[in-house]
């Protein structure tokens, strides 16, 4: 068996990042170390997304890295990468309701929850990206900025950034005015000239203040 890590737990040959922090919950916890991510906090429109993942220590994809510094391509052929060689994966949501009625930072720990939950089999340990412990019931370290730091969160947070443009861009067949394929419901120009053309949808977050403020300015000129 071929050893990819050196002693301090750095994957031989990987730039950014590595698992030394898998190695350290290792020694701490137990073998099966999960990366969480969420993604989907910012747009106006859509669920929050969240993933984890258990990696194989011995077959780890290349290549892994924050989903925001790779390219679509790169993030799709990983994305099945991790599916074919991780130990496990999970994917869960917040709905757009469960955004609006209890804040998008309670939807993401939420969604983070649903998804080391649906893990099979359950991890020891769990390294979960930001200074947020979601409440997981379980070992868990937070890490800063841990999607460049972790490849397990790495992994984490292209699984679930996939997962979401894809189903926005499902979303944007049923809803093409605000080109959701484009933008995943981020408040850009193009998205915003669709909400003034044609107003809201189901699927936009009516707790977050442009969309308020569109509902407000049509309660007033229908009262």
């Amino acid at each position: 068996m071929i050893n990819l890590f050196d002693h301090n737990g750095v994957a031989l040959g990987q730039k950014g990042p590595n698992f030394t922090e898998e190695v350290k919950m290792v020694r701490d916890h137990g073998p099966l170390v999960a990366g969480v991510d969420e993604v989907g906090r910012g747009p106006l429109a859509g669920p929050v997304v969240a993933a984890a993942v258990i990696l194989n220590p011995d077959d780890i994809p290349e290549g892994l890295d924050d989903s925001k510094k790779l390219t679509a391509k790169k993030r799709e052929a990983l994305y099945d990468e991790i599916f074919g060689r991780a130990l496990a994966v999970s994917i869960a949501e917040a709905s757009v309701e469960e955004v609006d009625e209890i804040n998008v930072l309670q939807a993401s720990m939420l969604a983070m929850r649903r998804a080391v939950k649906a893990l099979e089999p359950l991890p020891d340990g769990v390294l979960v990206d930001g200074n947020r412990d979601p409440d997981l019931d379980l070992p868990t370290k937070t890490l800063i900025k841990g999607d460049g730091r972790s490849v397990s969160i790495a992994a984490a947070s292209i699984i679930a950034k996939v997962f979401r443009d894809r189903k926005m861009t499902e979303l944007a067949q049923i809803y093409p005015n605000y080109e959701w394929e484009k933008n995943a419901g981020y408040g850009v120009p193009a998205h915003m000239k669709g909400l003034y053309l044609v107003g809201i949808s189901p699927f936009h977050r009516k707790s977050f203040a442009p969309i308020r403020k569109i509902l407000d300015k049509e309660n007033t000129t229908t009262s």
